[in-house]
């Protein structure tokens, strides 16, 4: 089992495990660890880029920990997050609002190339390996890991975020959200101390691989490449009660 780098071993249950069923990268967070990382990501973008509650933010990225460590640390200053994974020919990638400037872009190494043409314009902008280790960073781009170990994994003393700020750049707010996942969680019968399997190729959005085990107490096994014929094996190796 791999451990990013600050990750270390924890008495709490595990939260969120990432595997990549073509790499065998397995990547084990408690609920601890994550809000650690969730800081961290707290602190770049409020300390190091200014970021405030109201500004906004695009993740461009897959179902991945890093990606949800990028959503939690947004979402916990009040930075409006507008996801779309997948670059999707003649939409906008943040629908009303498309054309105003971002404050912050997050877009991993293996699809960066179809968005260059097409990802909006923000002040700050970060590219995330996910296991992709490319040596040179695009002009304009920084590389994320390396800026968000800069700073410290303790919760920051921030002002609390209100659940009718809005969440995404449409002016959803966290309570919608926070509702739309319960709704999934209850869909999926979700219990705490659930264990859900996700196909991370099939369930890209944040609110059904993140959110909707989050409110429901369950912890969460995100899988890249899942291997139909290792499935079941998967399911028993990692305890899973669920699938979604």
């Amino acid at each position: 089992m791999s451990r990013p780098e600050g990750v270390t071993e924890g008495a709490d249950r595990p939260l969120l495990t990432f595997c990549d069923g073509a790499t065998g990268e397995r990547t084990e967070l408690t609920a601890t660890e994550l809000g650690g990382w969730a800081a961290r990501t707290a602190a770049l973008l409020r300390d190091g880029c200014g970021l405030d509650v109201g500004d906004r933010a695009a993740v461009l990225l897959p179902a991945h920990w890093q990606t949800a460590a990028v959503l939690l640390g947004a979402w916990s200053i009040g930075v409006a997050v507008s996801f779309r994974p997948r670059a999707t020919a003649g939409l906008p990638v943040l629908g009303p609002g498309a054309d105003e400037p971002l404050d912050a872009v997050f877009a991993s190494w293996a699809r960066l190339d179809d968005w260059l043409e097409n990802v909006p314009e923000g002040r700050h902008r970060f590219v995330l390996g996910l296991g992709d280790p490319r040596a040179e960073v695009p002009d304009g781009w920084r590389d994320f890991l390396p800026e968000v170990r800069r700073h410290g994994d303790a919760p920051p003393a921030y002002a609390a975020v209100h659940p009718s700020f809005a969440a995404t750049p449409d002016g959803t707010s966290y309570h919608a959200w926070g509702e739309l996942a319960r709704h999934i969680a209850d869909s999926l019968d979700l219990r705490p101390g659930d264990r859900l399997l996700v196909d991370a190729a099939e369930h890209e959005e944040p609110v059904k691989w993140l959110l909707a085990p989050l409110v429901a107490g369950a912890s969460v096994v995100v899988c890249a490449n899942l291997d139909p014929a290792r499935r079941d094996a998967l399911i028993a190796a990692e305890g899973v009660t669920k699938v979604l």
